[in-house]
């Protein structure tokens, strides 16, 4: 029987949680993401917005949008309007400037929201983005139902996320790298030395490749591709609404 992952255990609710640690990082959040990543989660987002583009939506959500670097990358899918929400305000802070810096403010619109308590009403969005955020969701299934929701029919949603290698000598090499370097690395320059045990816990927890396929299937997609990226690191999820 395997052992259930309570990753990043403290007093008050995951989304709280959640919320207080990318707060207390969101000054180096950007920093340490690419550093910690060498700079391929970059790589990783253009091909989601590749992916988007096919679809040529007007209207994106970017669900878990964090500091905006994805709803900033979806900018080149020429959509009317970009909406990006988060539960955190020291991300979004950050991301408002970003997306100021960059003269997107029209086009990209950032507020604070919870991913399983959507502020849309049904049917708003051509295509919903999340990258590396469903698996901070306090209810999975829930999160993704409401995003379905929100969903206009036959909109697409796009999951990029963390994934396990499961092959020799990616799986050991990706293990150790998750459980030895990176939170040492993270604790050296971030404020919040949970936030970096949290990640390779709650990517181990995460259901991952078929079994995050088949709950998408649970919560009312239509199962579209799904792409292992970097030997399996991470992987993207197409989802369609039925």
């Amino acid at each position: 029987m395997t052992k259930e992952v309570k990753p990043y255990q403290a007093e008050g609710s995951k989304k709280e949680q959640v919320a207080e640690m990318f707060d207390n990082i969101s000054a180096r959040y950007d920093l340490l993401n690419h550093v910690l990543s060498l700079s391929i989660d970059k790589g990783w987002r253009k091909k989601v917005v590749a992916m988007v583009s096919r679809k040529q939506p007007k209207l994106i959500l970017d669900v878990a949008t964090g500091t905006a670097d994805l709803a900033i990358a979806l900018e080149k899918t020429h959509a009317d309007k970009i909406t990006g929400i988060d539960i955190s305000a020291g991300m979004l802070e950050v991301g408002r400037k970003k997306v100021a810096d960059k003269g997107l403010s029209q086009i990209i619109t950032l507020e604070q929201a919870d991913s399983e308590n959507l502020p849309f009403p049904d049917d708003s969005f051509d295509a919903i983005t999340v990258a590396f955020g469903v698996r901070n969701f306090e209810n999975l299934e829930k999160g993704l139902r409401e995003m379905n929701r929100v969903l206009k029919p036959e909109g697409h949603l796009l999951v990029l996320e963390f994934s396990q290698p499961q092959k020799f000598p990616m799986k050991q090499l990706y293990n150790f790298y998750f459980k030895n370097i990176l939170p040492g690395i993270g604790k050296l320059v971030s404020k919040d030395a949970r936030a970096y045990s949290y990640l390779p816990e709650s990517v181990q927890a995460f259901p991952h490749g078929l079994a995050f396929m088949e709950i998408l299937s649970r919560c009312g997609y239509e199962q579209g591709e799904r792409i292992p990226l970097t030997f399996g690191i991470a992987s993207i999820y197409e989802g369609i609404k039925k």
